[in-house]
């Protein structure tokens, strides 16, 4: 079972997480199109002690090995379908913790950050 993690839980996911002196991991999946409309500002994660990575869904198989494997991950999308399958998938690569992020940006967009545009 992957953990869900709300955007309002998300600081405190990633705080938790952080180990010894490397930070959890925001990965987010969208395509390089939808992070153009609307992103989580890297220093927004790196604030609280985050390290933001974008490897779209599309390019995962063949990039995963950008990842850290003993690092926490949590995974970003739109909603949350598309980071859900990426976290299923890295759980199922042997990644150590994995979560996804539930309502994705537009979630971010509504409870967060309003400057983050919807669509």
């Amino acid at each position: 079972m992957i953990e869900q993690v709300t955007v309002s839980q998300l600081p405190q996911w990633l705080q938790a997480a952080h180990q010894d002196g490397q930070p959890a991991q925001v990965l987010d999946v969208r395509e390089a199109d939808e992070l153009q409309v609307a992103a989580i500002a890297p220093a927004a994660i790196t604030a609280i002690q985050g390290a933001f990575v974008h490897i779209p869904m599309s390019q995962l198989a063949a990039r995963v090995g950008e990842l850290d494997p003993e690092l926490p991950v949590a995974c970003l999308c739109h909603h949350g379908g598309r980071s859900q399958r990426v976290a299923m998938y890295l759980a199922q690569q042997g990644f150590a913790k994995v979560a996804n992020i539930a309502g994705g940006i537009d979630a971010w967009s509504r409870e967060v950050d309003a400057s983050v545009p919807r669509y």
